[in-house]
């Protein structure tokens, strides 16, 4: 498939074709894991072939200039380990190793070549499990197609410019399969348009380092080094699933953030990233982590030997707060900024999370709620929040923002348009209140709202409906009547003329 510019509506649909591979065989939840991972491998070989073209064309055919030029790039695609070689060697014979094999060795290479930036990448990921694709010959009857399938696929920078391959293959497969795996794929991706609104709030600058507690794809964390125009940022996360976490290293080597350091644990109960035995702080920490999650650690949390639970410990089976104060607790004390995706629970839910509540509006970290629309996020028709925290804020108020009714309403999914994220940008940057949309909060307020922050205490969007003329409306009842009269007195004359009665 060549043409001048691949659309993402073109990979999506090879990406469906190889989702045929895996049918029956495997769970759909582990989908994504073998095809982006296939992905991944055809990217990588056509972004080598796309470098080898452009200098061939500098070095006027040099091919020792080239490959000079070829060994400085960085990353390395080793001999036999390219999706070109793969392909070309897809049909195994007799006494030779299976393609599954082939591909497992080829990810090895990889990784091994690549080891501080792909290291234990694939180290769960098999083409040649008997348990996953069957016996041998039906096993390279399937890897065959799949190779066929991405074949298919031009990948180069100079089809498909900047797009962000993996993220965008991997929210079509999410969107796919959230339903049938029967987990909220809200849990792990964060919409595009709210990964780039939340980036543009808390604003990082060049030098920042930016810190994702449940980086999940990575896609939030790109996000927000992308709002650095000179790219000057250090990147560092934590994942917990080993299949996303994968996935994430995988993503940050594409988009040349090589030295991003990604941690695989339990964010709450084994946060990895720990310095002079304490938290390690960072200018910017962004996170979507999983809505009231259960079983978040909630018994440990009284002895947390890190301190992030001295506000209060949130309640066992709703670690929303859990995670929010542990990137409290992440944030430089001198220009520290929060933003983090919600459930509406968070602003107003009792118990613990008041008291919690309370303690953060008392030390002036909030620094604002914006309130999003329903069915934005993948499994999950419910609305989300974003809230966020500010060390260095320029008064005590918090800013309200509804934002809950404009949206493109999609058949599946709702999503925020441009016009809609700017108008956000645009209010929060003014920091002023908008009737029907903004406001800007006193403590003393939130304080006699018993420190709720349902949005709806404080922006009131309620549209009066205009007053009904009951002395109209009886007049045009009457005029009805009289009218319905006539129409029958009409009927019966001209049913008398046909001579029926």
């Amino acid at each position: 498939m060549t043409m001048a510019q691949m659309t993402q509506q073109d990979i999506n649909g090879v990406v469906w074709r190889a989702c045929d591979t895996f049918r029956g065989t495997i769970d759909p939840a582990q989908y994504k894991d073998y095809i982006l991972v296939m992905l991944f491998l055809k990217y990588l070989t056509d972004l080598r072939n796309d470098k080898r073209e452009e200098y061939r064309k500098k070095y006027k055919g040099d091919e020792t200039r080239v490959e000079r030029a070829m060994s400085r790039e960085r990353f390395v695609l080793p001999e036999k380990a390219d999706f070109d070689y793969l392909y070309d060697n897809r049909e195994s014979k007799r006494g030779e190793k299976s393609i599954g094999e082939l591909i497992d060795e080829a990810l090895a290479a990889i990784e091994d070549a690549n080891k501080e930036k792909l290291d234990g990448v694939f180290r769960n990921i098999s083409f040649n499990s008997e348990a996953n694709f069957g016996e041998t010959k039906e096993r390279n009857t399937r890897l065959q197609h799949l190779l066929e399938d991405f074949h298919d696929l031009d990948l180069r920078p100079s089809q498909i410019g900047n797009r962000d391959v993996i993220g965008d293959a991997y929210e079509y497969l999410i969107g796919q399969f959230a339903a049938d795996s029967g987990k909220k794929g809200g849990e792990f991706y964060t919409p595009p348009e709210v990964s780039t609104l939340l980036a543009r709030i808390v604003a990082p600058k060049s030098g920042d380092r930016i810190y994702d507690p449940c980086c999940g794809s990575g896609s939030l964390l790109i996000r927000a080094a992308k709002e650095v125009p000179d790219g000057n940022v250090a990147l560092f996360g934590q994942e917990m699933n080993a299949g996303t976490w994968a996935l994430c290293r995988m993503n940050m080597f594409l988009h040349g953030f090589d030295g991003a350091e990604i941690e695989r644990g339990d964010t709450i109960r084994n946060p990895k990233r720990i310095k002079d035995d304490a938290l390690e702080k960072f200018n910017v920490v962004v996170a979507n982590p999983p809505f009231s999650l259960d079983k978040w650690g909630a018994d440990k949390a009284a002895n947390d030997p890190w301190q992030r639970f001295l506000r209060g410990v949130p309640p066992k089976g709703r670690g929303d707060f859990a995670f929010i104060l542990h990137m409290i607790a992440s944030m430089t004390a001198t220009d520290g900024r929060i933003g983090v995706v919600v459930p509406h629970g968070v602003l107003f839910r009792g118990g613990s999370e008041g008291k919690i509540r309370r303690k953060l509006i008392e030390e002036n970290l909030l620094e604002g709620v914006v309130g999003l629309p329903a069915n934005l996020f993948f499994g999950t028709g419910i609305p989300a929040v974003l809230l966020f925290f500010n060390r260095a804020k320029k008064d005590k108020k918090v800013f309200f923002i509804d934002a809950g009714q404009e949206f493109e309403e999609g058949k599946n999914q709702n999503r925020l348009r441009g016009q809609d994220i700017e108008k956000i940008i645009e209010t929060w940057n003014a920091r002023k209140s908008v009737e029907k949309y903004s406001l800007l909060v006193s403590p003393e307020e939130i304080e006699e709202n018993d420190f709720n922050l349902n949005i709806s205490l404080y922006v009131d969007t309620f549209e009066e409906e205009e007053e009904i003329d009951i002395g109209a409306v009886q007049g045009e009842i009457v005029q009805l009547e009289v009218t319905l009269e006539n129409t029958r007195k009409e009927l019966a004359l001209a049913l008398e003329g046909l001579g029926i009665r």
